[in-house]
């Protein structure tokens, strides 16, 4: 998307005059401020939140990357979303792409028995704070930034010689028990953590870096990867849980609205059905030279569904949520979820983004109604596009209706 300078000049990043959920002039200043200090250099000394990514492109060997800002002290919040969530876009965006990465590759079985490297990424990666860390590196930074719908924004990269850690890395007393325990497969070692307050972010690094699942088995777990697995792993256990609660006795519709984002929540007295879909308007991240708004949508029966979402990871993401809702309720619902993507958003954050914004929508408020076409009314004055369009593509609808006649 061109921007006019002129609106640049009237607005200096105050008045969104560019139409965009966050100013690329800001974000960009910032970001070449951030990593000055490092450019052109080999060695990058920070506090690193602790984080660490692991790519996907010739598996299985892969690229594995532990990152560090060029600062020290309490960045912790750089690897949480629950923060994340409450920050403008442009300060998100500002404060990831500052991670500058360490790039090495190993094998993804290496997990099993990992080389001394590898073994010390790890020992970063299950730390429960930030760990003061030196990459020293084969290279100047000169690596792009990293964009992708699935993993959250991360900075530069250059080849990884070393990497140092000055101080001791603190696990979790849970986290360590997953670690060492050998025995343990992954699924239960997830679950295991989830249930002790570990949050799916920090279990999604855990898995990527083969720190957790029977010995034999561990390897190393692209990040985009790791991170859907560990939402689809713990909601479905969630739901399970959930089936054994009551329906709920009333019809919820709940809306939130962020950063050109528009997320829509109807649960219905019903057992456990799901739906997730979205609309991205033209001129958004997935949109961005079709001259009409896109929907896509997926949904799962009762007894869930045997194959992956075409709509991707986010399905998940926001399935995780719904059931963290409905345990917290103690209630069954059918839920449906829509997203509206309006121009302006054109940059993809990963499905972090999806999931805490479910999390938010659910913990707001709603409005009640007796049945559900009152429902659908509500959410008709709330959506841009047509509520016939989201009827006509919504397949949780159908079988509620269905549920009616019967």
């Amino acid at each position: 998307m061109r921007v006019n300078p002129e609106l640049c000049i009237r607005c200096r990043g105050e008045y969104n005059l560019c139409g965009l959920a966050y100013c690329p002039i800001l974000v960009n200043n910032r970001v070449v401020a951030g990593v000055r200090g490092v450019e052109g250099k080999s060695i990058v000394d920070g506090s690193s939140p602790p984080s660490v990514m692991v790519g996907r492109l010739g598996y299985p060997k892969v690229r594995v990357y532990p990152a560090t800002p060029p600062t020290h002290g309490d960045t912790g919040w750089l690897e949480d979303p629950g923060v994340w969530v409450n920050m403008r876009l442009e300060d998100f965006l500002t404060a990831r792409l500052t991670l500058v990465r360490g790039s090495t590759s190993f094998r993804v079985n290496d997990a099993r028995d990992p080389p001394r490297q590898l073994h010390e990424i790890q020992i970063l990666a299950i730390s429960g704070g930030p760990v003061d860390s030196e990459l020293n590196l084969a290279k100047p930074i000169n690596g792009p930034v990293t964009l992708s719908e699935q993993e959250p924004p991360m900075g530069p990269s250059a080849p990884l010689r070393s990497l140092k850690l000055s101080t001791t890395p603190q696990p979790a007393r849970v986290v360590e028990k997953a670690y060492s325990d050998t025995d343990m497969r992954a699924n239960d070692a997830v679950w295991m953590l989830y249930r002790s307050g570990v949050d799916v972010h920090v279990a999604s690094r855990l898995l990527s870096v083969g720190a957790v699942g029977r010995g034999r088995f561990r390897r190393l777990v692209p990040t985009r990867w790791s991170i859907t697995a560990v939402d689809e792993v713990v909601s479905g256990r969630l739901i399970e849980e959930v089936k054994g609660y009551p329906e709920i006795d009333e019809y919820r519709v709940y809306v939130r609205r962020v950063m050109d984002n528009l997320f829509i929540g109807i649960l219905a007295p019903h057992t456990w059905l799901y739906e997730w879909g979205e609309a991205w308007w033209p001129g958004s991240t997935w949109n961005a030279w079709g001259g009409e708004p896109v929907v896509e949508v997926d949904a799962e029966g009762y007894r869930g569904r045997d194959t992956y979402p075409e709509i991707g990871g986010c399905y998940y993401a926001a399935r995780l949520a719904a059931a963290e809702a409905l345990q917290r309720m103690r209630r069954q619902a059918a839920v449906i979820l829509w997203r509206e993507i309006y121009p302006g958003f054109n940059l993809p954050v990963g499905v972090w983004f999806v999931r805490e914004n479910v999390r938010a929508l659910f913990k707001g408020s709603y409005e009640r109604f007796t049945s559900l076409e009152e429902a659908l009314n509500y959410v008709a004055g709330q959506v841009k596009l047509p509520i016939r369009q989201w009827a006509s593509r919504s397949q949780v609808l159908g079988r509620l209706r269905e549920a009616r006649l019967l």
